[in-house]
Formats: C-alpha cells, structure tokens, sequence
C-alpha cells in the first residue's frame, strides 16, 4: 500500500501541472499566497465564533447568530485554503510528506475537524437552552478552546514549512 501511495505521489511530481508550479518563478509564490490569506480568513471567523463559546466576547449575542454569521466565511476561506494547498502539495508531494511539521499539520486539521463534528452533533443539540447565555456550558467553552488551539496550531506549523 505505502509502494502504491509513493508511486502515485510520484506521478503527482512528474506532471507538467506540477513542473510548471515548481519551476514557473511567480505560480509558487501567487499560489502560496492565496494559501495563506484563506488561511487567515479561516482561523479570523472561526475565531469570532470560538471567542463566543468560549465566552470572552460577543457576550450579548446568540451563538446561533454568531455562527450564522461567520461560518459561511469559514467554509469558503478553508474551501479556498484546501484548493491551492493541494496545488502547493502537488508542486512537491514526496518532500512535504518528508517535513514533520506538514505532518503535524495535517493531524491538527483533522483534529479540528473531529472537534467541529463532536460539538455539531452533540454539544449544539442542547444549543437552545444557552444560546443567549454571556458563558456558554464548559462543553462548548472547550470545543471553543480545543478550535482556537488547533488553528492556530495549524498556522504555526505552516510558517514552519515555509521555512524548512
């Protein structure tokens, strides 16, 4: 399985697509950029949603409200994140998968993820009983908390691919 998966990676590398982000002198850096400004976007609004659970600011309002309102910019910004990360990944797939802190990155996005499925599916059932509530229960203030961590985890490690 790790031959087939190495082999298909190598494909992935030997691709003219892939050639032209790695050799063309402005399509790495361009699409870097996009990268990291989504980046940005996703850990800004999933931020102003997790500070409200968390229960530091937003305090007046709904954490429905909140939520309905960042969580649109959150998906497209990882949507956008997702697209020219693959496209970054492609440029070189076997040397990524060689930095640990790619590694690491990937495990705190699906971290992230398992954490954003965990409060979906149990900790928001009982939203209606402390939406409005300035300090959310202590399973939403950790979900807020546990998010918070790893993106800005995620981001750190990024940085340190960037220079490895």
């Amino acid at each position: 399985m790790i031959a087939f998966i190495l082999n298909l990676l190598q494909w992935v590398n030997d691709t003219p697509f892939a050639e032209t982000i790695r050799e063309c002198e402005w399509v790495f850096p361009a699409f870097e950029t996009i990268h990291v400004v989504a980046i940005v976007l996703v850990l800004g609004s999933i931020s102003r949603l997790d500070m409200r659970l968390i229960g530091l600011t937003s305090r007046g309002r709904a954490v429905t409200e909140v939520s309905d309102e960042m969580l649109p910019w959150t998906w497209a910004s990882f949507g956008i994140a997702t697209v020219f990360g693959l496209l970054l990944f492609a440029s070189k797939p076997i040397r990524y998968l060689e930095i640990a802190f790619f590694d690491v990155k990937m495990i705190l996005i699906l971290l992230a993820g398992l954490n954003m499925l965990f409060f979906e599916y149990v900790t928001l059932k009982t939203v209606a009983q402390w939406d409005r509530d300035p300090v959310p229960p202590m399973s939403a203030r950790v979900a807020g908390g546990l998010s918070l961590a790893f993106w800005l985890s995620v981001v750190v490690c990024g940085r340190f691919i960037g220079f490895i």
